[in-house]
């Protein structure tokens, strides 16, 4: 993606922003201070970056899913960063923001990630997962179309598609709009009587989440993959 780049010039660490569990961070980069909270795990190099909608924040849809899977898989060996944004709703600026929280990762030496965004933030993880090469899988909750549709050039990094049948905020014809613009690797979950936040099928995402993202990032890098078949 061309257009401003962002340096991290330091990374500055304290309580968890806004009460909430894990570690806080404040990025402070060449556009701003951008705040974060980790979760890491111990010996271990694969991660999540979690991002939610036009709002910012940090605890994502589903009543906190986003706090609660970070703690889960900072138990089963991945570190997660959940991060806000500068300029909420700026879409060009938190991609920005993404992909200096992939740069984190990256430059401490962790694997290629997984992208998981909400809303506004399910167009944000498209556009940076196509843009960046230290990506491993992208996950689009409840997805806006603005911005997405660079979903076409994220292929071979595999892709989760998950919307609630009842969204009366973004209608779940979206998420199937942003999965047909997406090559193979792809995947499309559509959850019935769920509303916009997927309250409703809380669990059901939960687990879902729980199985995708660990076994995407354990599995061979697509290129491997392809050698081996």
């Amino acid at each position: 993606m061309q257009g401003p780049k962002m340096q991290i010039h330091e990374v500055l660490g304290g309580p968890p922003h806004e009460g909430d569990v894990g570690r806080g961070l404040t990025f402070r980069t060449s556009r701003g201070d951008l705040p974060a909270i980790l979760h890491a795990a111990r010996d271990s190099k694969l991660g999540v970056i979690w991002v939610c909608g036009a709002r910012g924040g940090f605890g994502g849809p589903a009543k906190g899913a986003y706090s609660r899977l970070s703690e889960s898989f900072a138990a089963q060996g991945i570190t997660s960063l959940r991060l806000s944004y500068r300029q909420p709703n700026v879409f060009p600026e938190c991609v920005l923001d993404l992909l200096a929280g992939i740069t984190f990762f990256q430059s401490t030496g962790y694997e290629p990630v997984v992208l998981v965004g909400h809303s506004f933030g399910g167009a944000v993880v498209i556009a940076a997962g196509a843009s960046s090469n230290h990506v491993r899988g992208v996950v689009s909750l409840s997805p806006q179309t603005y911005g997405a549709n660079i979903a076409v050039l994220l292929s071979p990094k595999p892709l989760l598609v998950v919307h609630g049948k009842s969204d009366t905020r973004l209608p779940y014809s979206c998420g199937v709009e942003v999965h047909n613009w997406a090559k193979e690797p792809k995947e499309l979950v559509l959850f019935d009587g769920a509303e916009h936040r997927l309250e409703e099928c809380g669990d059901e995402l939960e687990s879902l989440l729980e199985r995708w993202i660990p076994e995407t990032l354990r599995a061979a890098p697509p290129d491997q993959q392809s050698i081996s078949e």
